[in-house]
């Protein structure tokens, strides 16, 4: 019996708890898992208010039978959770280096599964994701804009799933930003891992690990 109790799920940019791999892991979790709580907010485009959000779900819980599991930008609020509330992390395609990634959407989008509902993203929000860089992403910011408030080093427990065929995102610099010794590379693939099903089995093995 895994130790794991309580598991976060973040879900990635213009996407929602309605996401297809957020459904499946739910569901998922409730079969293999029925005991563990499941959280899944939606988080709003301001990284400080996402960060707040996710602080005031973790910090009512027990880091050591925490688990937070990230998509994309999700990743990256994963990988910053768990290294300030020292916590488990399964983080899936990752995004690296949000701050530069996101420059370019500045303005207002459609959310991938309702398009009724609208994802403004403002410069503002831009620079608020710096404040969340964690670890071998601080490399990646202006050494000027790297301050004390920031974590140096990543959470112990991490598992990075990274697909080559991420569309989105580059596979490389995932690869690059995570210990390799606690990363699965997904041969092909997309950005969501429509496939997840199939690989499933390597966050069941980790989870089970953490006894």
């Amino acid at each position: 019996m895994t130790r794991i109790t309580h598991v976060l799920y973040l879900h990635g940019f213009r996407s929602s708890p309605g996401s297809s791999k957020a459904r499946f892991l739910q569901q998922w979790f409730a079969n293999e898992y029925p005991q563990i709580q499941w959280e899944c907010p939606q988080l709003p485009a301001s990284a400080l208010a996402s960060a707040n959000i996710v602080s005031q779900i973790l910090q009512t819980w027990s880091p050591a039978s925490s688990l937070v599991i990230g998509s994309s930008l999700g990743g990256f609020y994963a990988s910053w959770a768990a290294a300030h509330f020292n916590c488990a992390a399964c983080l899936l395609n990752p995004a690296v280096h949000p701050a530069r990634d996101l420059a370019s959407y500045i303005g207002v989008h459609p959310s991938w599964h309702d398009p009724d509902i609208l994802v403004e993203i403002k410069p503002e929000y831009v620079e608020e994701l710096k404040a969340l860089y964690v670890s071998r992403a601080l490399k990646l910011l202006p050494e000027h804009e790297v301050t004390a408030a920031h974590i140096k080093q990543d959470a112990s427990n991490l598992l990075s799933m990274i697909a080559t065929g991420d569309e989105v995102l580059d596979w490389r610099e995932m690869s690059a930003r995570y210990p390799t010794d606690q990363q699965y590379i997904i041969q092909g693939s997309d950005h969501g891992i429509t496939d997840f099903a199939d690989h499933v089995h390597v966050l069941k093995s980790f989870i089970n690990a953490m006894r």
